[in-house]
């Protein structure tokens, strides 16, 4: 069974683009999704990040205070990846699980999406990658509108995430996410390419 890692800088569109290859009939795990799953429902996980951030890392209710989270590890790497020292083996174990879950489907391949693959090392486990990219600009516009925050707020978390230009050489196929190229027929290009070599 091969895995996929399916990446992209914020704005970029990779949520759209997974969602896409689901309509082919590929099942994707989606690493963010389920790392916000696990340090809510998993007991180490939230053991853990209780001990690193102390009781204001979750609400009254139980829930995790990720705005919260956020705010301490903007601008403090060595923090985040003590954090992601937590989460990312979690993550790594719930995705094997699932990716048994869903081989018993006879899936073809599988995708994993993340948005850190590169940044953090997470490329290995996979058999190839999928790069989703866009201009600045539009990323920028689309971030802006989906979480109604500020242009200057958008740039600073770009700049905490490689450049476009140091990823495409690490790619195995790059989804240009502009007006000017069909997406799904970007789309539908790769998915038979990882077939042919399945």
């Amino acid at each position: 069974m091969k895995l996929i890692g399916l990446t992209g800088g914020i704005g970029s569109g990779k949520s759209t683009v997974a969602g896409m290859f689901q309509t082919l009939g590929i099942a994707v795990y989606e690493s963010d999704h389920r790392a916000k799953v696990l340090m809510h429902e998993n007991e180490n996980v939230r053991s853990g990040v209780q001990t690193l951030f102390g009781r204001d890392a979750f609400l009254p209710d139980g829930s995790v205070n990720r705005q919260w989270i956020a705010s301490k590890v903007f601008n403090n790497t060595n923090l985040l990846k003590k954090l992601n020292a937590i989460v990312h083996p979690a993550v790594y174990h719930d995705l094997l699980a699932w990716a048994e879950e869903s081989e018993q489907k006879a899936a073809p391949y599988l995708i994993q999406e993340s948005a850190i693959l590169f940044e953090e090392n997470l490329t290995d486990r996979l058999d190839a990658i999928i790069l989703v990219i866009a201009d600045e600009e539009t990323r920028i516009q689309r971030v802006v509108d989906r979480d109604k925050t500020s242009a200057e707020q958008v740039r600073q978390r770009i700049s905490h995430q490689w450049p476009d230009q140091n990823k495409i050489p690490l790619a195995d196929y790059v989804i240009y996410n502009d007006s000017g190229r069909s997406l799904i027929e970007q789309v539908r290009d790769i998915h038979h390419m990882i077939l042919e070599i399945s």
